[in-house]
């Protein structure tokens, strides 16, 4: 499948594809998703006619427009570690799209444009639960690091790191 940069007209199959991932990824309105992407590197799987089917963004360490408390915690995490991270914020497929090998061509794509970084950083739901996201990114080589609880007994995650170099 071919994969390429975002292109503003890619937004409302993103937009789809991210509500219908939810809650591995968090919900968003068209224009919030917008937003983020626009403060991240985005990347688009499409079928062969160019419509999207998927997508990762992935922001910089240090984006403090993006108010989020697991990008702080990667912050943290490469203070103490002293590695060059890039996160994923978040992938989301379009149901159609799912099981056909699309999250780890979407991967291989971005482990190769950053491979000037130590390493590339996620988290995965523990509650609600994602096995089948934790199951894959420990295929791909990530391992767990940490994890943080954000409503006890409904939210929490782990945080992974792959090395890139």
């Amino acid at each position: 499948m071919p994969i390429r940069r975002f292109q503003t007209s890619d937004l409302p199959a993103l937009h789809a594809a991210n509500q219908a991932s939810v809650p591995g990824v968090s919900t968003e309105t068209e224009s919030t998703l917008a937003k983020w992407i626009g403060l991240s590197s985005c990347w688009v799987a499409t079928g062969e006619d160019g419509t999207p089917l998927g997508f990762i963004t992935l922001i910089e360490p240090g984006t403090l427009d993006y108010d989020s408390a697991n990008l702080r915690w990667f912050e943290t995490y490469c203070a103490q570690t002293r590695k060059s991270l890039i996160y994923v914020d978040r992938i989301a497929f379009a149901p159609k799209a799912r099981g056909q090998g699309l999250g780890e061509q979407l991967y291989r794509r971005v482990f190769e444009h950053f491979s000037d970084r130590d390493e590339i950083g996620c988290e995965v739901n523990i509650l609600p639960p994602n096995p089948g996201s934790h199951r894959f990114h420990q295929k791909l080589g990530f391992r767990q690091v940490g994890e943080q609880e954000f409503e006890e007994g409904s939210k929490s995650v782990a945080y992974y790191v792959r090395a890139l170099r």
